[in-house]
């Protein structure tokens, strides 16, 4: 590696780093939450602990261990050894850390698993304990949907399982995950917050989800939902998996069609007239600290995309189209550091069959590393990574991977061939490890999707 492309990956690692430092929850928290004496300041409204006589803490994702141990900091030991009853939160196995009092369980994402299902269903038991003179803190972050399954019946949680897992393959949004997830669901779709009412319920939430929408954050379990059992159906044909899903969640998704069941909580429902949904962190920080990092760095940041989504193949293309843009005189004069951010799908070949390791961040740049190839001489000048901002990309241990402009020259002989090959069967974990260009940052503890980051240097 040359030494203008050590700098390069260099500036690049630099500035994701910045991006996910200004999601931590800790400092997200801190932002959202003060304490005066017995007064809690939450995002400019003020509660009198005095008012009431317990503090319940209730969470789940990949960032709510984390926010549980800011949480405890926050309210300090008087106010806790006075008021705290008891506190739960569900993360990802590795993401957990110790806060003190509050309890932390580990369990499976994306696809959810039996520890999961007892969490969710101690979560509901907790909550069942609930009064009007009650202080609910609800953490939720990203992951929190599949970290708490609690099926309605006659679903069970390996019904879930295949489901989730089918439509993960087939290359559905989260959006139309979690809309199906809230309606197979006994505590997602605002269920949560009606098993708390009638108690006082603060909901603080790292967002991972395009737009920051609250009923698909953690498939919004105290957040009204729009979505409906047609909606769901609908998805399932889309997707051709109406047939595939196992009969037990078609069936329910039917009754629940032909109004034999209720269907998930609507904004009218009384059980959100003291509840308070709060979105104290999400992509937009991630990125407003990427292009802060840049411009120290010495590039003029432009923001591209504030929605990536869509296949990770075709965006790639988007963005590397972009950065040829810039080289070609269109826009800012280099250094230029374009970024992006959401969250893009992967169809997988033969529906996962075919045996490729990869997330959806892999799969966009090595489609990235294919397209700069074919060019020209420009691409030289590009640098990019794709990240996964809690630091793991599909089922595997990498958050990402970098593109350099010699990315390609370290596979095999038969070179972009051998690229092609590697993304046709979703396989780009074993390109990027052979390349040297995978990035591992280990659990971050905070999620808000991903970003993208292009550097483009002068000629």
């Amino acid at each position: 590696m040359t030494t203008a492309y050590a700098q390069r990956r260099d500036h690049l690692l630099a500035i994701v780093n910045r991006a996910i430092e200004a999601v931590a929850p800790e400092g997200a928290m801190r932002k959202a939450i003060s304490r005066h004496g017995d007064i809690l300041n939450v995002a400019g409204e003020q509660y009198d602990l005095t008012g009431f006589e317990r503090i319940l803490v209730l969470g789940a994702g990949k960032a709510s261990a984390s926010m549980a141990r800011a949480l405890e900091d926050i309210l300090g030991a008087r106010v806790l050894d006075r008021l705290f009853h008891d506190g739960l939160v569900i993360t990802k196995y590795g993401h957990g850390c110790d806060p003190g009092r509050i309890r932390v369980m580990e369990a499976a994402h994306p696809v959810p698993d039996e520890a999961g299902q007892r969490g969710a269903e101690a979560l509901l038991d907790l909550a069942a304990t609930a009064t009007e003179r009650d202080l609910v803190f609800c953490l939720i972050s990203g992951g929190a949907s599949a970290l708490i399954p609690a099926p309605q019946p006659p679903v069970t949680l390996a019904h879930k399982q295949e489901t989730t897992s089918r439509l993960l393959a087939c290359g559905a949004t989260i959006d139309e995950i979690n809309a199906i997830r809230k309606h197979l669901s006994a505590i997602k779709g605002g269920h949560l917050a009606k098993v708390l009412e009638p108690a006082t319920v603060l909901t603080l939430i790292i967002s991972d989800v395009v737009g920051d929408r609250l009923d698909v954050i953690g498939s919004g379990p105290t957040a009204p939902d729009n979505a409906t059992f047609a909606d769901c159906l609908d998805i399932l044909d889309r997707f051709g998996l109406r047939e595939a899903v196992p009969p037990q969640v078609t069936a329910l998704l039917q009754a629940g069609q032909e109004g034999r069941l209720p269907e998930t909580l609507g904004s009218d429902d009384p059980c959100f007239a003291r509840v308070r949904n709060l979105i104290i962190a999400g992509n937009a920080q991630a990125l407003a600290g990427a292009a802060e990092a840049a411009r120290e760095l010495g590039y003029a940041p432009l923001v591209v995309e504030t929605s990536m989504q869509g296949e990770a193949r075709q965006v790639a293309s988007d963005l590397v189209c972009a950065a040829m843009g810039i080289c070609g005189g269109d826009g800012p004069k280099p250094p230029v550091c374009l970024l992006a951010g959401g969250e893009t799908t992967v169809t997988l070949k033969d529906g996962g069959k075919g045996g490729g390791k990869g997330g959806r961040n892999q799969e966009m740049a090595l489609a990235a590393a294919i397209r700069l190839f074919e060019s020209g001489p420009d691409s030289a000048r590009i640098g990019m990574a794709c990240v996964g901002t809690d630091g793991t990309d599909g089922p595997t241990d990498a958050a990402g991977a970098l593109v350099l402009p010699d990315t390609l020259g370290h596979c095999d002989a038969t070179g972009l061939a051998a690229a092609r090959r590697h993304l046709d069967d979703n396989d780009a974990y074993t390109f990027f490890s052979t390349a040297g260009t995978i990035l591992k940052t280990g659990p971050t503890r905070t999620n808000v999707m991903d970003i993208a980051v292009i550097l483009v240097d002068p000629a």
